[in-house]
């Protein structure tokens, strides 16, 4: 008897595939909340940022709000566009690991197709602070200028434009110099990040004098009318031509804008293609031999220039980590240049006196702060050293003849210079003491807070100075040792001022061999005055430096 069995079931439909651009945005989201899980530092930081942008963001449009109807509307909206797309075009050179979730190069193994992958990159690249702060400031650029219904149709097309072009710029800039970026030397370019915000800072203010004296922004029409023509910029004169009832104009700048946001999405493409085809040298094969030779021994001319023993192996270790290591260089180029920046600008501008030359040695000073946090974990093999307070006393006197190997020169540079500008070369000898003095008071408090208040400095983040849960002692360190230094260096500052005020200016000479003698009291106070505390506290400073 034949058995009777039942039809097969059809198979199960297969769940619909999720589109790419939707796991990428997910990703991000994933990303971003699980970052955020680590710490409550990280958190309340990055909640305090997003207030801060978004009501930053909010005066911006309340101030173009305001501007709408003014004569020179259209020359601050172009102007803040373009200036905008410059930063978004420069920050993936200066912060490269700023967004390590959207790095091209960990996709390469990954079967994934150029352009629907360049989607995807785009839609989540949208998904953050920075591109939300830039929807408002283009919003509120194009409101500023917006007249009339020609006026607010081009304005709806410009503004995502605008927001979607800046986005584009960043990550096709970021994309074509991926591989540079996440080199070594690559890296180091983030140090230059220090150098422009100090010289944009004094131009910013150099130029907001020039105009204040202008009384206007007449000056600043022909810059405006040339980048006007500039994507994205060209987004928002598209508005203001349409406004103005010139519509051939408006047409003429926004597909232009159109143009360069494809053409931005095509180099995209073009570099992702290239990245994740073409071999770098991490699948090349080692060079021969002969391309290899062994460097000869000994330490170079920096060797034979500084002493012998322990001072001068310190001595070497630590000018060399200002050379090497990223971090270190990023905060010495920064300190030097808003050092000689700050003197001159203001002596250029005729608004300053010679005393600012005491700028740079305040700037270089508080390098001598968290000596023993900049070794980071390698400050162990240091530790092995110091058994006594004479081992602390030669490990910290020899850093600080390290700093102040290039800190004393360059102070007298930025006086010499600033003297020069301004043409006070009477004052030079008490503004060059005064300078000296305020040195050896970083640099002796410095010894004192790098044994008092120890901190660790992350070596993972390019962005983070101090490691979660110590914010805390780094105020402490910084803040608390240059209020010390000012009251420190306040018995030479009074006897400037009554000098100045007696009319004793025969004297003033008298303040410079003052002044180098009072420094180096200083110094040699904070290092005695650190050294029993550094051998005493060095299991507790070896933890505090290794937490990151």
């Amino acid at each position: 008897m034949a058995t009777l069995t039942s039809p097969p079931s059809p198979p199960s439909p297969a769940p619909p595939v999720p589109s790419l651009t939707s796991v990428f945005v997910r990703l991000k989201l994933s990303l971003l909340r699980n970052g955020l899980r680590q710490s409550g530092g990280r958190t309340a930081a990055y909640i305090v940022s997003i207030v801060f942008g978004l009501l930053f963001a909010a005066a911006i449009v309340l101030s173009f709000v305001l501007l709408r109807g003014s004569a020179d509307a259209d020359t601050v909206a172009v102007l803040l566009i373009g200036a905008l797309a410059l930063s978004w075009t420069v920050m993936p050179l200066f912060v490269p690991s700023g967004d390590e979730t959207l790095d091209p190069s960990r996709l390469v193994m990954l079967p994934l197709r150029p352009r629907p992958l360049v989607r995807a990159l785009l839609v989540a690249s949208l998904v953050g602070v920075g591109p939300v702060i830039t929807l408002f400031l283009a919003f509120g650029a194009a409101l500023s200028v917006a007249h009339g219904p020609s006026g607010v149709v081009v304005a709806v097309l410009a503004v995502p434009l605008v927001t979607v072009g800046c986005v584009a710029l960043s990550r096709a800039v970021a994309a074509a110099n991926i591989r540079l970026l996440t080199s070594r030397k690559g890296r180091d370019l983030a140090l230059l990040s220090g150098l422009v915000i100090a010289v944009g800072m004094q131009l910013v203010n150099f130029g907001a004098q020039r105009l204040g004296q202008a009384g206007g922004l007449g000056p600043l029409e022909p810059a405006a009318t040339v980048i006007g023509w500039l994507p994205p910029a060209a987004a928002i004169g598209a508005v203001d031509a349409a406004s103005n009832g010139d519509h051939a104009v408006a047409a003429a700048r926004l597909l232009l804008t159109a143009a360069a946001l494809a053409g931005l999405v095509h180099w995209w493409q073009r570099s992702l293609v290239r990245l994740m085809v073409e071999p770098d040298g991490s699948t090349i094969g080692a060079s021969s031999g002969a391309d290899v030779r062994e460097k000869s021994g000994g330490t170079g001319l920096l060797g034979r220039l500084l002493p012998g023993g322990r001072a001068g192996a310190v001595m070497e270790r630590s000018l060399r980590y200002i050379w090497r290591d990223p971090k270190t260089k990023a905060a010495w180029v920064t300190s030097l240049a808003m050092g000689l920046i700050v003197p001159l600008f203001n002596a250029f501008q005729g608004t300053g006196t010679i005393y600012w030359a005491c700028f740079a040695s305040g700037m270089l000073g508080v390098q001598m702060y968290n000596q023993f946090g900049q070794d980071t974990s390698a400050f162990w093999m240091v530790a092995q050293t110091i058994s006594t307070p004479a081992d602390a006393y030669a490990e910290l006197r020899a850093r600080a003849m390290a700093l102040l190997a290039v800190t004393a020169p360059f102070a007298v540079l930025v006086t010499v210079a600033t003297a020069a500008v301004l043409g006070d070369w009477s004052a030079f000898p008490e503004a060059l003491g005064l300078s000296f003095a305020l040195l050896g008071a970083l640099v002796g408090s410095g010894a004192v807070a790098s044994a008092l208040f120890p901190y660790s400095i992350p070596q993972d983040s390019g962005y983070k100075n101090v490691a979660p849960g110590q914010g805390g002692l780094a105020w402490m360190s910084i803040l608390g040792g240059m209020f010390g230094s000012a009251l420190l260096c306040a018995p030479l500052i009074g006897v400037t001022v009554y000098l100045h005020l007696s009319d004793q200016g025969s004297l003033l000479w008298l303040l410079f061999p003052a002044g180098v003698a009072y420094g180096a009291l200083l110094v040699w106070a904070g290092l005695k005055l650190a050294a029993p505390r550094t051998a005493r506290r060095l299991p507790e400073i070896l933890a505090a430096v290794s937490k990151g």
